[in-house]
């Protein structure tokens, strides 16, 4: 594995790893008990392996609790200092580089990897995209006390149990449950991160609120046409989908709905201070069609804008 990542990296910075036996292979692991699942402990072999100035892509699910190692990981344009003890989760097709790993005195973690294929028949396969934290920017991970590490270290170990045993017909479904309760776990855990962090998250919702305004004040909408949620959130150094359930939790909104809404009030300050034409007003928002807005206006308003400047 070390010479296939060299010719690799002669060729390319960039490494596809596309299998779990080639993890294994590459951190001198045995061969993994079952093709398309293992939970691996993060010890002074991981952390010590030389990762190189590559950039890895790996072809599965990754589920990562981080937890007294020192260093950082990257995707994206962003670095993630995991020394406190964190949570990440990575799907397949994401790029990511390691720096600087080295294991502190005390705890260390352990990586749970999934192959698409083990529950690609399964609901959780159907639903996976559901769980948006697969989507969030490393800055954006979940910090998990000391009862929550339990809960889904309990969980990865009944895991790691099932595929270490005698495989039978009901090892796949046991292995896929125990993976969709570890990632309920996760969504339930990030909901009291959002809650505790609701001072801060009004904070940012006020700063998306400048910025939308901004948008519109500074008629970007001539340019740029329709704002749009990855806009708001590159802005604010954030995930599109980190950004949606920060919203989500603190405003009952997404971050769509919470842009439409707020277009929609403008319109109707428009409608009913100036005698602009509809279709004006539409392409001064960022329409390119005015009817696309008048059918978003009467989804949103239950009339349509002429109706609504004529009754009011």
């Amino acid at each position: 594995m070390h010479q296939l990542i060299k010719t690799q990296a002669a060729m390319n910075d960039i490494i596809q790893i596309s299998s779990i036996s080639q993890v294994h292979e590459a951190l001198g692991l045995p061969a993994p008990r079952h093709p398309l699942v293992s939970l691996i402990q993060i010890d002074k072999t991981i952390t010590e392996y030389d990762y190189g100035d590559f950039t890895y892509v790996y072809g599965f699910y990754q589920v990562a609790l981080k937890s007294g190692i020192a260093g950082d990981i990257m995707y994206g344009r962003n670095h993630y200092d995991f020394a406190q003890g964190s949570m990440i989760f990575t799907k397949p097709g994401q790029a990511q580089s390691y720096a600087n790993t080295s294991e502190l005195e005390g705890e260390t973690g352990w990586t749970l990897l999934f192959h698409p294929d083990l529950i690609r028949r399964s609901d959780l396969g159907r639903n996976i995209e559901t769980y948006s934290f697969f989507s969030y920017e490393t800055h954006e991970a979940l910090h998990v006390s000391e009862h929550e590490k339990k809960v889904l270290t309990d969980l990865v170990n009944q895991i790691e149990i099932e595929y270490s045993g005698n495989i039978d017909k009901h090892t796949q479904k046991l292995i896929v449950s125990n993976i969709e309760l570890i990632l309920d776990y996760c969504t339930r855990f990030y909901d009291r991160q959002f809650y505790l962090r609701s001072n801060h998250n009004l904070d940012m919702v006020s700063k998306l609120d400048k910025l939308i305004k901004d948008y519109f004040d500074s008629e970007k909408t001539l340019e740029r046409g329709l704002p749009s949620v990855k806009y708001f959130s590159e802005a604010m150094n954030m995930s599109s989908s980190y950004l949606s359930d920060m919203l989500k939790n603190a405003t009952g909104r997404n971050a769509q709905q919470y842009i439409q809404d707020y277009l929609i009030e403008r319109a109707k300050n428009q409608l009913l201070g100036t005698k602009e034409p509809i279709s004006q007003i539409a392409y001064g928002l960022g329409f390119e069609y005015p009817q696309h807005f008048s059918k978003l206006f009467k989804s949103k308003v239950g009339m349509s804008p002429l109706e609504y400047r004529k009754i009011n």
